[in-house]
């Protein structure tokens, strides 16, 4: 019976180890004052498809997704998105959350004709959005 109760105290143990393995990485704490802003387009622009979108920062460093120095991180464009990633999980990386994980601050993008909202959402150099998230406001735009 005891050998029985230390096998399920290690089986607990054990699991209770991959379960904090598996839970998402803790969310950096954003520094004070910290701003990230869309320079170029302006908000209601229109513009051909292949876009410049200049990328800009206050009050944070922007640095490569390799530093991991505390308030530092690196832009995330996001393309027609209603609301912001999970804030428990990596901003994903497709054709509308764009990564720029080099430092980049700036990059052409290619749309379609119509109306699209861009939005940067900066975060770690894990992708985790910082806390409370650092956001541009929304702009919209018209490609022709």
């Amino acid at each position: 019976m005891r050998h029985t109760l230390l096998i399920a105290a290690g089986l607990a143990l054990l699991g209770g180890s991959a379960f904090a393995q598996n839970a998402a990485p803790p969310r950096p704490k954003a520094p004070h004052g910290a701003k990230v802003f869309i320079v170029a387009p302006k908000n209601g622009a229109t513009v051909g498809q292949d876009v410049l979108v200049k990328f800009g920062a206050s009050g944070i460093k922007v640095a490569p997704s390799t530093d991991t120095t505390p308030g530092t991180g690196h832009h995330h464009l996001l393309i027609d998105q209603k609301q912001l990633p999970p804030l428990d999980q990596p901003i994903p990386n497709d054709e509308q959350h764009k990564h720029y994980g080099k430092g980049q601050t700036e990059d052409t993008i290619h749309l379609s004709p119509g109306d699209h909202t861009l939005q940067l959402d900066f975060a770690d150099a894990a992708h985790m959005q910082f806390d409370p998230p650092i956001v541009s406001r929304k702009i919209r735009i018209h490609v022709k």
